[in-house]
């Protein structure tokens, strides 16, 4: 008897050892937040803020404080930008593109061009109104 219970108490303790030896340290991790709903409770439907997810939870809880976060609003087009003044293009990412059509809108083509930070002034090849991307993401997000 003394045997079986000895044999069975050496085989949970190389279970235990085994399951935490495999197991990774998530406490020494860092983890972005999570930001999901609680999610409905039993004998309810869930609403959007119950069961939203990332991105459009983000987006729901934005709209519910007043804030647009994705900033939605046509660019400026009451006027042509110029070297002294450009229409300030605002982005978290390094690049965007952007459409002219021109001033007054719609005034000519839609001109596609690709803003970068790395070049301080784009032009619009019909109309010459100036664009500056103002990047107001992370150096280091490039992706």
């Amino acid at each position: 008897m003394r045997l079986a219970v000895a044999q069975r108490s050496a085989v949970a303790q190389r279970s235990a050892i085994r399951a935490i030896a495999t197991s990774p340290l998530r406490f020494a991790e860092h983890q972005p937040p999570v930001i999901q709903g609680e999610g409905a409770k039993d004998g309810t439907l869930a609403s959007d803020e119950d069961q939203s997810t990332g991105i459009e939870r983000f987006e729901l809880m934005g709209r519910l404080q007043g804030v647009d976060v994705f900033d939605m609003n046509p660019l400026p087009a009451d006027r042509l930008g110029t070297i002294e003044n450009p229409i300030i293009v605002k982005s978290m990412a390094s690049e965007q593109v952007i459409g002219c059509t021109g001033s007054p809108a719609e005034s000519h083509v839609t001109v596609w061009m690709k803003l970068t930070k790395d070049i301080k002034y784009h032009r619009c090849p019909h109309c010459g109104s100036v664009y500056q991307l103002e990047h107001i993401g992370m150096d280091n997000d490039d992706h």
